[in-house]
């Protein structure tokens, strides 16, 4: 069986005729004129009215796409998405100096990803020194305060944040 491309028309008995508009390795996405969009089997029963040659692999973008995150998410230092506050959702962030230097601007969403990462690498150095064999049990309580005075010190960032269980917590008062 030859693999349809992209812009191939089809009719299919029970969704009529259609343009196949996405190719997996085991499924076509086909536009029908009557019923809309369809998944279907490759190996459905259909009829080709114009077969448009595959000009790459069976695997789609999606395919492709749906593999890197699943490999990012497992070897990457972050696991779980975290969600900007709404009212900063396509802000800016604009420093301005005191002298005549220009302005330096930076979507807000590519500041607050830059203070994500901060986060989740420093809860991974936490993580390293807790498991340690080389540190004793003194070391660990000093380098956690540490990391404590870290968090402390980007409570300020929190603002940004949509979920407050994803805020920084420093030393809590009593």
């Amino acid at each position: 069986m030859k693999l349809l491309g992209i812009g191939s028309r089809i009719e299919h008995p029970e969704y009529g005729k259609g343009v196949v508009t996405n190719v997996s390795s085991q499924y076509y996405w086909v536009t029908f004129m009557d019923a809309g969009l369809e998944t279907i089997d490759i190996d459905s029963d259909f009829e080709v009215i114009e077969a448009i040659e595959a000009e790459v692999d069976s695997v789609s973008f999606f395919d492709v796409e749906s593999s890197l995150v699943k490999i990012l998410e497992k070897w990457s230092d972050t696991h779980e998405k975290v969600a900007i506050s709404d009212k900063w959702r396509g802000g800016k962030l604009i420093l301005e100096p005191g002298d005549a230097l220009a302005n330096k601007e930076m979507p807000i969403d590519t500041f607050f990803h830059k203070i994500v990462m901060v986060r989740d690498r420093i809860r991974v150095m936490e993580q390293k020194i807790n498991s340690s064999k080389n540190l004793d049990d003194q070391e660990k309580v000093d380098l956690q305060q540490y990391i404590t005075r870290i968090y402390g010190s980007l409570t300020s960032f929190n603002v940004l944040f949509k979920n407050k269980s994803d805020h920084f917590v420093g030393a809590k008062s009593k």
